[in-house]
């Protein structure tokens, strides 16, 4: 068999001189195209495609003393869970297809990691957009030190989501490389933050459903106890209520894990209660959807008889019967201001640490619509 002969790579010489443009404006059509004239660029561009040229990550990464990849760290939930499957398939004669019968069916679909896919989405395309490359790893539990040291080693800077990292590991790795935590505000750690504005969103949303709707028999179904988040939620929550006249410590408070399933469980428990409370305000959008099929699913009618809200905006708060009211967040832009952190500290690793808090949105939908 004759083998492909391969050429000698193209360099960034080579298309700088195709391109009648020097190195650095090759350089920077590659890593930052919009900070490039679109003719220059495309007479760039063109060079590139001709020549077949690849930029060398490696070589780039010893000229800069840096690797081009920033890493991203979220805690892995019921994936970590599904590794073991992936081995029963390999070398295993399997039907190509199955029959089920799903009549009836709950959703078991993995609506906590929605969250994660916009805020990965918007961090891939601001990496992108930076120049840089975007790894991704997950862990759970002792598992979550291992995975985010091992990253550590392979790149630029570090994202992680709030609590989903020991704090004494952060600390030190944040005196090796630069550390972005997504979803808390930094209060004075050695590193730089983004969130959004949890406190006010619920707040509005606790307001409405008291001033606008008139009800005051709440329940509060809270996230986990280590979240900043359901933290901040709450005490919006609370804030709204006390400016009211109410005191937030006889509102009932159920706890659950930020999953549908949790929040199914959740509306199974209250349910089970002689009585419903006439309105449920969940800490994110998986808890009101799994509230929402418990209720639902046990003949009640939302908003007729009991009001459901959620917090996040997720695509599928927009997809359930009754839509979902929530409090929608710019998911994407998180991870978009969290990679635009990180190149701000690797541009000026002595900056003093940032907060950014983002803005929400409350979107008024029919499971809180009362006519």
């Amino acid at each position: 068999m004759r083998r492909a002969q391969v050429a000698n790579a193209p360099t960034v010489y080579d298309v700088a001189a195709d391109a009648g443009v020097s190195i650095a404006t090759v350089s920077r059509v590659l890593r930052r195209p919009t900070d490039v004239r679109e003719t220059t660029r495309e007479r760039v561009m063109v060079s590139v495609r001709k020549l077949g040229y690849v930029p060398s990550g490696s070589a780039r990464g010893l000229a800069a003393r840096r690797t081009g990849a920033l890493g991203l760290y979220f805690p892995g939930f019921d994936a970590m869970d599904d590794l073991g499957e992936i081995s029963n398939l390999l070398g295993n004669d399997s039907p190509s297809y199955s029959l089920v019968n799903d009549v009836g069916g709950t959703p078991e679909a993995h609506q906590h990691d929605l969250y994660f896919d916009e805020v990965l989405r918007g961090a891939e395309l601001e990496a992108w957009r930076q120049g840089f490359a975007l790894t991704v790893a997950i862990g759970r539990g002792g598992l979550a030190a291992d995975a985010v040291r091992d990253m550590a080693g392979r790149v630029d800077g570090l994202l992680v989501l709030a609590q989903s990292v020991p704090e004494d590991i952060l600390e030190q790795l944040a005196r090796r490389l630069p550390i972005v935590v997504l979803a808390s505000r930094a209060h004075g750690a050695p590193y730089d933050s983004v969130t959004v504005s949890n406190h006010e969103g619920m707040h509005a949303l606790t307001a409405h459903i008291i001033d606008d709707l008139e009800i005051f028999d709440i329940v509060y179904v809270a996230g986990p106890l280590d979240s900043p988040d359901d933290t901040d939620r709450w005490a919006g929550c609370e804030s709204a209520m006390r400016e009211r006249g109410m005191d937030p410590g006889l509102i009932r408070v159920q706890r659950g894990e930020f999953t549908r399933a949790s929040g199914r469980r959740a509306g199974a428990e209250l349910l089970a209660d002689e009585a419903l409370p006439q309105a449920i305000i969940c800490a994110n959008d998986q808890m009101g959807l799994g509230v929402l099929d418990a209720l639902i699913g046990a003949g009640i009618r939302v908003p007729e008889d009991v009001v459901v809200t959620g917090f996040d905006g997720i695509e599928a708060s927009n997809l359930s019967s009754p839509r979902l009211t929530t409090v929608h967040q710019p998911m994407e832009l998180v991870g978009r201001a969290a990679i635009q952190l990180m190149q701000r500290r690797l541009d000026d690793p002595a900056a003093e640490s940032a907060s950014i808090r983002l803005p929400v949105k409350v979107l008024l939908r029919e499971s809180s619509e009362r006519k």
